[in-house]
């Protein structure tokens, strides 16, 4: 129970470290912006590699390890499609963060700000 604990802490911590820079946000929109960057840019990456070695590996132990043994192939099957699984989660999240990100405009600076849009010609009087 101790390392479970010790873990769980040690993880948290890991995850919180960050957080401390929020004390520099100065608005929500800077908030939802290091949210979204941080699940596309460290999150979701990391994800895809995970599902990736879990088909890699599925795919060596179903073909390679488990050739001869019929028990092995299945293992090897289902470790597959749980990779497989996991892209497809993976590319809706993603899919669904962009979408958020393009809808909410977080960190969209270069947007129309209001007002009458101005052609940059100057009319003389």
């Amino acid at each position: 129970m101790k390392k479970v604990l010790a873990l769980t802490s040690l993880t948290f911590s890991a995850f919180a470290l960050p957080f401390v820079s929020f004390a520099a946000i100065s608005n929500i929109s800077d908030v939802g912006t290091f949210i979204i960057n941080t699940i596309n840019n460290i999150i979701v990456p990391v994800l895809f590699a995970v599902a990736f070695i879990v088909f890699l590996w599925g795919a060596f132990s179903a073909f390679i390890l488990g050739a001869n043994s019929g028990e092995a192939k299945e293992k090897g099957k289902n470790l597959m499609l749980w990779g497989l699984i996991g892209f497809f989660v993976m590319v809706s999240l993603w899919g669904l963060v962009n979408i958020l990100t393009g809808s909410v405009s977080f960190g969209n600076n270069s947007g129309p700000t209001g007002g009458v849009p101005q052609t940059g010609v100057q009319v003389a009087p």
